[in-house]
């Protein structure tokens, strides 16, 4: 009896050695990464309160509001506004408000300047559509309350910046009125608005400060009209250029009375060539102009009179004036040299002084200086000193102060537009005695200080210990290959025309490139980054040569404008060679073959329905010519609701010959009826996803077979009405039709209407099936239904003992021409959450079970078992079926607290989620972008390959020696057992 127990203890005990699969809190950052961004900043202003943090506030082209530490440029607090609430101004209220225009002027709102908090928020309605304004003056003061004056909707409003209270509005519903400029001067009890009217004519409204009454109006008509920005160079003086671009236009309405001066472009730049354009500032007195390659300052001087003071062939900013005392102003200026950008700060009424001038290195990558904003403080010896925040072309923000860079920020990768991976170079280096010696050592002290941590031994210092032995001895941070596959690198493209390096383990930039092809120029006046492909990935026999990505840009937002090549090296950043092509890129197919240096074959469709095949080499060409029948493709027309298929047909017959280019065939087209379907979304399978088994063996031992097809599109059309915002239509009104579709024959394979539902559609593409979400108007839910697509062809396999053996037909071969027979299994269950994007994970051979990786509205990542997604699924399911994993049927899918693959963070802005496979078979990598990015490991199945990180193997030792023990022990009773039952 004791011997039986002794056994059951050892069992218990061994058993409490399988691995925990909840995430501690010493495992935060072991496995997964979040980094926090904003985006482009547009408009900044300094805080400039002197007790508390410095701090800047800031507003960025992805719509978020953000507080910045002025030392270390870490976010205090944000807010990401909606995608339709772009920002229009920002500015700071009696020293603890921040104050924020948005949604064209229609929202204010008002946040606590230490914590974000908003305290009010003001809806501000107006006749028409116009330009918005927000003036928050610093002394205008009535009733005890600062006012904020803001031009919105074509109505100018007076609004308490206590409580958001509108105390005054005035409309100006002229049509033709355009507002240019709303000016309050320092001290005064009037406000000036400006600006067109008919192209030709300037209006000037003098409006009471106190109540919004109209006191003068007056205009002025200018028979060569307007073009462009209008420039303030004082309270009462405005400067315009003409509708040519030649004259410039010095317009001044001191007083009320109207007058203005015209000066030719020549008179003050010789040999101009071309229009000029004013470049936006608010320094008093002083304005610039550009006009070819040369950049002009002006003052303004005396009854509209204009003075030259500098002209340069540099790249220049210029920041915005900074009241430096009542009658000062100052401002920054930065240009570009080499290596190196110059900043100089000046007074405004003093153009050859300097208060300041610095020479900063600055990497070439970042490109040049698109925005500057300066600030000023008080240095020990009571003199000014200045500190200087620049917007790069790359969106990187820097804070500049004594000629260093203090800080800097890569915002660029708040703007991601694709994604792709590389492999990280194999490790080649032998390791030393020394070395291996050192890692036994800290092998064995890491072990037992786990093993404290397990029987509740160790100290807190223990525990410091053993999380930072955890951080290090994970290697997740080398720049080398793991057998794992767990490191590698995410190249990531941003709208800045920017490539980023990430490292999967730790989420650092190891290297970044601004792409010369995105840089504007003459021939590409307006390069913009498309997307990022595999170009070369060398394997085993080719080991030596780095592998490479292709980036295809075009010079323009049109997709009839030139293409851009580039080849870029993943190892280094290094970008090999671009290409300027003479035709269009409207689509990328990248095809299945490579050559004998693993370069990948791509064929560029251009706009007029021609095939380009790159890289233009004859062995390419040899490859391409022999699979010249079997290449296949299809084209999306949204908005005429046109899916067609395409072949090749011929060589190009135009008048330049190229062996490279190929004329094509349109194969088929699906024409849906625009007074009934709009095509919402479309999705296809991954093209590297690898299927493991074609066969499903179910319940009843019977064999289902997947129809496995590369070439399945599955369309979601909804109704004309349907396709606005949730809740526009009526459930009669709207529908929702779902497609299966052929690519190659155009063949619909299956076609499903959901009626009473509409868009937006999310869908994901996996093995046979497709999983959508929609949003169900009867119900008021939103819905994910799952379709399933078999092979009936293969009936006769259905035996699981004939796949067992080989006596099946799976090898014979299929052709997409011959019609297939297929059945299809459906089904549908309401979700709670609306969507932003949905994907699958993917793994190494295809055998871990899938989930679904949905980003809801929350800005985080659900994962979701597919089998509750399986339609199969039914209220009572059999014995069989529930040995086979099937979940009962419910209505609706569950949402688990612990599937949260961000646990508790959030991806701001999320916009997608790419799943790439790690060697190991049990895990797949995940890398969720948006503002924020975001990437983990995840084991749909558990790591049921491989042991954790944690795994104590100590305790295993121990486990071991103590079976040994037990049965060497009850071996030794055993035999004494024995020897007395023969004595007697």
């Amino acid at each position: 009896m004791a011997i039986r127990s002794f056994f059951l203890f050892i069992l218990f005990f061994s058993s409490s050695l399988s691995p925990v699969f909840s995430l501690y809190e010493d495992q935060v950052g072991l496995m997964d990464w979040h980094q926090q961004y904003i985006g482009k900043v547009k408009q900044a202003v300094f805080s400039s309160q002197r007790a508390g943090r410095k701090r800047v506030v800031v507003s960025t082209e992805e719509n978020v509001i953000a507080s910045l530490d002025l030392r270390h440029g870490e976010i205090f607090w944000r807010h990401l506004l909606g995608a339709d609430d772009v920002i229009d101004g920002i500015d700071i209220g009696l020293g603890k408000y921040v104050i924020t225009l948005s949604s064209g002027g229609s929202i204010l709102r008002s946040w606590n300047l230490p914590d974000g908090q908003m305290v009010w928020e003001s809806s501000l309605q107006g006749p028409k559509h116009s330009k918005s304004f927000l003036l928050v003056p610093t002394n205008l003061k009535f009733d005890k309350d600062n006012v904020l004056v803001v031009f919105s909707n074509g109505r100018l409003h007076a609004i308490s910046c206590i409580d958001g209270e509108v105390l005054w509005k005035k409309d100006f519903e002229a049509e033709s009125f355009e507002v240019q400029q709303v000016i309050q001067p320092p001290g005064s009890d009037l406000i000036y608005v400006v600006g067109f009217a008919a192209s030709y004519q300037f209006e000037m409204y003098q409006i009471n400060a106190k109540n919004g009454e109209l006191l003068k109006h007056e205009s002025a008509s200018f028979s060569s009209g307007f073009s462009g920005e209008v420039s303030l160079v004082s309270t009462e003086t405005v400067v315009a250029l003409d509708s040519t671009g030649s004259i410039l236009l010095t317009i001044s309405f001191q007083d009320g009375k109207i007058s203005s001066q015209q000066t030719p472009i020549s008179n003050l730049v010789e040999d101009s060539l071309g229009p000029a354009v004013i470049i936006p500032s608010s320094v008093s007195g002083i304005f610039a102009i550009k006009t070819d390659a040369v950049t002009v300052f002006i003052r303004v001087i005396g009854e509209g009179k204009l003075e030259v003071v500098e002209k340069t062939t540099h790249e220049i900013a210029v920041s915005d004036a900074l009241s430096i005392s009542e009658d000062q102003q100052a401002f920054a200026l930065i240009q570009h040299a080499s290596s190196e950008i110059h900043l100089t700060v000046k007074l405004a009424h003093d153009w050859d002084g300097n208060l300041l001038k610095e020479s900063v290195k600055m990497d070439r990558q970042r490109g040049l200086v698109h925005k500057v904003f300066i600030n000023n403080y008080i240095r020990t010896d009571r003199s000014y000193g200045f500190r200087v925040l620049i917007v790069m072309e790359d969106h990187s923000l820097l804070l500049l102060q004594q000629g260093e860079i203090v800080w800097s920020r890569e915002d660029g990768l708040a703007s991601i537009i694709d994604v792709t991976t590389s492999e990280l170079p194999v490790e080649r280096n032998g390791v030393s005695v020394a070395k291996v010696e050192h890692n036994l050592f800290e092998w064995l002290k890491g072990h037992m200080l786990k093993l404290k941590g397990t029987l509740m031994l160790a100290s807190p210092e223990d525990m410091a210990a053993i999380q930072s032995m955890r951080l290090k001895s994970s290697e997740k941070s080398k720049m080398t290959r793991d057998h794992n596959g767990f490191r590698k690198l995410l190249i990531v493209l941003t709208r800045a025309g920017k490539l980023f390096a990430l490292h999967t383990g730790d989420g650092r930039i190891v290297w970044s490139h601004l792409l010369r092809s995105l840089h504007k120029s003459e021939a590409c006046q307006s390069p913009i980054g498309l997307n990022l492909y595999q170009w070369q990935v060398p394997h085993h026999h080719a080991m030596d040569e780095n592998p490479s990505v292709l980036v295809v840009s075009r010079c323009g937002p049109s997709s009839d404008t030139p293409g851009v090549l580039s080849f870029v090296d993943t190892y280094t950043g290094k970008e090999l060679s671009s290409l300027s092509l003479d035709h269009a890129v409207v689509q990328v197919i990248p095809l299945p073959y490579t050559d004998s240096t693993e370069q990948r074959l791509h064929l560029l469709i251009n706009a007029d329905k021609h095939a380009h095949l790159y890289p233009k080499t004859s062995e390419a060409l040899s490859i391409f010519k022999r699979e010249f029948l079997n290449i296949y493709w299809y084209s999306v027309e949204d908005q005429n609701g046109i899916i067609k298929g395409h072949a090749l047909k011929c060589k190009c017959t135009g008048e330049v010959a190229d062996e490279f280019c190929f004329d094509t065939r349109d194969l088929w087209s699906v024409v849906f009826p625009s007074e009934s379907e709009k095509i919402v979304a479309t999705v296809t399978r991954k093209l590297n996803e690898v299927v493991h088994t074609q066969a499903k063996v179910v319940a009843d031992q019977d064999v289902m077979y997947k129809y496995i097809s590369r070439n399945l599109l599955f369309v979601a059309t909804v109704a004309p009405k349907g396709s606005g915002e949730i809740g526009s239509v009526t459930p009669e009104e709207s529908w929702l039709v779902a497609y299966l579709i052929d690519t190659v024959t155009g063949r619909i394979l299956h076609r499903v209407t959901h009626h009473g539902s509409q868009g937006p559609v999310h869908a994901v593409f996996s093995e046979n099936w497709v999983v959508y979400h929609y949003f169900n108007l009867r119900a008021h839910r939103y819905e994910m239904s799952v379709i399933e697509i078999y092979d009936q062809s293969r009936a006769d396999n259905i035996d699981v003992w004939k796949l067992v053996l080989g006596k099946h037909n799976l090898t014979s071969p299929i052709s997409l021409f011959s019609r297939p027979e297929v059945i299809t299994k459906s089904q549908s269950y309401f979700f709670t959450h609306s969507l932003k994007a949905i994907a699958v994970t993917s793994t190494a051979k295809g055998i871990t079970s899938k989930q679904l990786l949905l980003g809801t509205i929350g800005d985080q990542v659900l994962a979701l078992d597919k089998r509750f997604l399986d339609p199969r699924r039914t209220v009572n399911p059999t014995q069989a079926e529930k040995e086979e994993g099937i979940i009962p049927l419910t209505d609706s899918l569950p949402i688990i607290p612990q599937s949260y693959v961000t646990h508790a963070l959030r991806v701001e802005g999320l916009r997608g989620i790419i799943t790439v496979p790690a060697k190991l078979e049990s895990t797949t990598l995940v890398f969720a972008h948006g503002v924020d990015l975001f990437f983990t490991q995840l084991a749909p199945s558990r790591t049921y390959d491989s042991l954790t990180e944690d795994f104590s193997y100590a305790l295993l030792l121990i486990t071991i020696v103590a079976l040994v023990a037990a049965i060497f022990v009850t071996w030794r009773l055993s035999e004494r057992k024995e020897l007395q039952e023969k004595w007697r």
